[in-house]
Order: C-alpha cells, then structure tokens, then sequence
C-alpha cells in the first residue's frame, strides 16, 4: 500500500490505544506502506476551489503516553497530495461537522473520502434509522410536549435522549411512575432547539446491546456490550463491559435490509446498534468497536476496511 492518508480525527497523542478505531485503521494502514498524516477539522481551509489541510505526518506506535511521532506541519492539497482521507472526528454533530463534510465534499471527485461526507452529512445517527420504522423500537421524534405524553401513555417505560448526542450522553430512562418528565423536557428544551428522540424501553437492553460492524453495507462481526448492574447505557465509555458475540437472525435480517443503503451512501465503515433484534442507532461518523471485534473473535475489521478500499481506489 503506497498511498498517502490523511485522517481527519480528534488529537491522536490522547487516543486510547488499546480502544480506538482510528489508532487500529492507522496502524493496519502504517503497516502496509502507507504514509500517515493526521490533522483536525479546524485545520482545514478553502480558498479559490482548493481544500487544504494543515496536517502533522505520522507513525502511530503501541506506546500509552507516546501512541504518535510526529514530523513537522505541512500544508497538504486535498485534491492532490492525498490518495485517501478518512474523516473520523468524533461527534457531536454540529454545524462546524457539517462545514466539514461540505468542504471535503469539493474534493470527492478527484480524492476518495471515507465516509463520503455528502453520506455522512445526511445521514445523522439516529435520524438514519428512521428510513427503517419496521427494525425499530417504537420511536418519536418531537418537541411537542403532547406527543411526548401520548407516546408516553402509550408505552408506559420510555427511553429520552438527544436527537444528536453521542456516546450514551444525556440518555435517560422514565418508568410510568417518574415524575421527572417535565424538569427534564425543560432541561433538553432550554438547552437546544432541536426535537428529542422518544422511545419504548427494550427490556432487551439488561442483555445487551449489540455493535455491529459493517464494512461497505456488509457485518463482519459483532460485539456485546452489556450495561453496568442497574443501568440502561452499555457504552464502553460510560462503563459498559464487551462480550463475544454471534449475529442472530434478525440480527442479519437488519444488515441486509440497510446495507444497499449504506453502499448507496458512501458509508464504507458503519457500526450500528441493536437491542433484542431492533435497530436503535447507525454510527457513519467515527464508529467504534473495532479494536473490541478483534480482541474478542479474532476478526481483523481495520484490515478489512483497507481490503475495501483499495478495491474502491483500484476500480477508480
């Protein structure tokens, strides 16, 4: 792999090496030839019909405190100097992703972006799923405080959460019970002006919560990440601990039914969520899990991933 790769992520000297997607994507890369650099999304820059990069060659490396060398910045021509970008920032997504899926957009046609950021623009992580009621739990997507309460009469035990947040943050259970409805719906509400997302507990959850890997519309394994004793969140951020786990059968009836999607969108590494058999998130940004599938089954996703693309760059 003689190709030149720019990964457009969060800081690489405070990744975890030992769980971050775009560390093993690097490092499988770095193994086969390729040359690395690195750079943020407020590095990039548009003038006159060209997106450049201020961008830090690298060699990522197993080393907790050290996981990159760096060489000196340079100003990299997407168009030009780069055979490949992989745009893996993490969320939230924001208007600043959104410019950045623009910009790297310009650039679509003479440099491969993985994800295609037109894809990943439109393809928000839980507004996805929705082109996709009959995999899902139950689900709404409002501000209208009597929606809220009908759904809520409806399905008694409720899952509230952000239409944009990430990594299980502001995910809140409310049994019948909870007379916490209306402080919370204050909170979300004052806080942002966007809709939240409503939908029925999945008792399901206690099991597990499984992420799937997909790799061009297409699983190549699963992990199970089981939520702390007591708890409705299974991200491994927030205290969720993986397990080895096999695809059930509805498991693969929701990969096929999203995966032509996916390859339509230019989502070549998606990971998406799913609890007792329903769909409940598709991660297109920087999805994770990776380095978890690996450790846990032995499947090599990362060097899946560049089996893919450079298939995609070879029939260019």
């Amino acid at each position: 792999m003689t190709l030149r790769i720019a990964i457009q992520m969060d800081p690489l000297e405070r990744v975890n090496i030992d769980g971050d997607t775009s560390f093993a994507l690097a490092e499988v890369a770095q193994a086969r030839g390729a040359d690395i650099f690195v750079y943020g999304p407020g590095d990039l820059s548009f003038r006159e019909g060209r997106v450049t990069a201020w961008a830090r060659p690298a060699k990522v490396q197993r080393v907790r405190e050290t996981p990159g060398i760096f060489g000196p910045h340079q100003r990299l021509d997407i168009a030009r100097d780069v055979d490949v970008v992989l745009m893996r920032q993490d969320p939230p997504f924001d208007m600043a992703y959104i410019t950045a899926c623009h910009l790297l957009e310009s650039v679509t046609n003479q440099t491969l972006v993985v994800n295609d950021p037109a894809g990943v623009r439109s393809s928000p992580e839980k507004i996805f799923p929705l082109m996709f009621p009959e995999i899902m739990p139950p689900t709404l997507v409002t501000r209208d405080r009597q929606v809220i309460d009908a759904f809520r009469e409806e399905y008694r035990d409720i899952i509230v959460k952000p239409l944009h947040g990430h990594g299980g943050a502001g995910v809140f259970r409310l049994k019948h019970d909870d007379s916490n409805l209306d402080s919370l719906l204050e909170l979300f509400f004052a806080r942002s002006p966007e809709p939240l997302m409503v939908q029925a507990f999945l008792p399901a959850v206690s099991e597990g919560d499984k992420r799937i890997i997909l790799i061009d519309g297409e699983p190549v394994g699963a992990i199970n990440r089981r939520p702390k004793a007591g708890q409705v969140r299974s991200n491994l951020v927030v205290g969720g601990t993986a397990e080895a786990t096999e695809l059930s059968g509805a498991d693969k009836n929701i990969c096929e039914a999203i995966g032509p999607e996916l390859r339509r969108r230019g989502l070549t590494l998606t990971g998406i969520d799913v609890i007792g058999g329903r769909l409940t998130e598709v991660n297109v940004t920087s999805p994770t899990g990776v380095q978890a599938l690996k450790r846990l089954s032995g499947i090599d996703a990362a060097a899946k991933f560049w089996d893919v693309v450079q298939a995609k760059l070879a029939a260019a």
